[in-house]
């Protein structure tokens, strides 16, 4: 049986639970960045505007062009602190309805592993920043064990079940990052990896959390209610649950980033 698609249908959901995550990483990866302030940026798969709202917050971008495929989550953005500064609307990664030149900066944050096509992205991203500009992305570690949903993934191998994976997970491999951006033509390509924790309370706000989250509710649902059970134990002996029950628990991503070659 295929592995379930991973779903994008509530945007809160995403922002209580990845959306942390994102920012976690994000300001690593802005700092990283260093980008000049005054930007226009394309925010390529912007979600619930998690790296929309730190662009806001730390860039002083001149204008934000999200995109997503999923309008649940698009409403969710258009809430977050980005709206004064963002225009989100629906679209394509591979068929970006901005023209030629339009960006100074493009990005795509936990984006290009869900691309079908991650070279028609990338491209893309090159098409519509101007020549000079950056191109960047950071994507979890997924065939080496980084995301956050490790333990629910490899919870449900051992159950014998085989958890939703992103489409296109192999371009998060490091290498293939910098291959990516090699064969687009881009210049300075520069990777990184980016490690990041996050605490809760207890077991269970971190179950509640998480286990509602994209690509592990959809999951849990097919489950039956012992097999739900029995899961959520599994995961419970893989987290590092200290003596007072809190638990802090660490995530990495790969990153990568280049410039737009001038023109001749």
């Amino acid at each position: 049986m295929p592995a379930p698609t991973i779903l994008f249908n509530d945007g809160a959901a995403y922002d209580r639970m990845m959306g942390v995550w994102s920012r976690l990483v994000g300001d690593i990866f802005l700092d990283w960045l260093a980008p000049a302030p005054g930007l226009i940026w394309a925010d390529i798969g912007c979600g619930s505007g998690a790296f929309s709202a730190l662009l806001a917050a730390r860039c002083t971008p001149a204008k934000i062009y999200g995109i997503d495929p999923s309008e649940a989550q698009l409403i969710q953005a258009r809430k977050s602190t980005a709206a004064a500064v963002a225009e989100f609307r629906q679209g394509d990664a591979m068929a970006l309805p901005y023209a030629d030149a339009s960006a100074d900066a493009a990005a795509m944050a936990l984006v290009l592993f869900f691309v079908p096509d991650p070279a028609k992205g990338v491209a893309e991203m090159v098409r519509v920043v101007k020549p000079g500009g950056l191109i960047s992305a950071y994507v979890w570690a997924v065939p080496d064990g980084g995301a956050p949903i490790e333990p629910f993934w490899s919870s449900l191998r051992e159950m014998g079940v085989q958890p939703p994976q992103p489409p296109s997970a192999a371009v998060s491999r490091m290498a293939a990052l910098r291959a990516a951006w090699d064969d687009a033509g881009i210049d300075a390509v520069e990777t990184r990896e980016i490690r990041v924790q996050r605490s809760f309370p207890d077991f269970a706000a971190f179950w509640d959390i998480t286990a509602t989250g994209s690509g592990i509710a959809d999951a849990i649902k097919l489950l039956s209610q012992d097999d739900a059970a029995r899961l959520k134990a599994r995961v419970e002996t893989k987290m590092p649950i200290a003596p007072d029950g809190s638990l802090r628990y660490e995530s990495w991503a790969n990153a990568v980033k280049g410039v737009r070659p001038r023109a001749a």
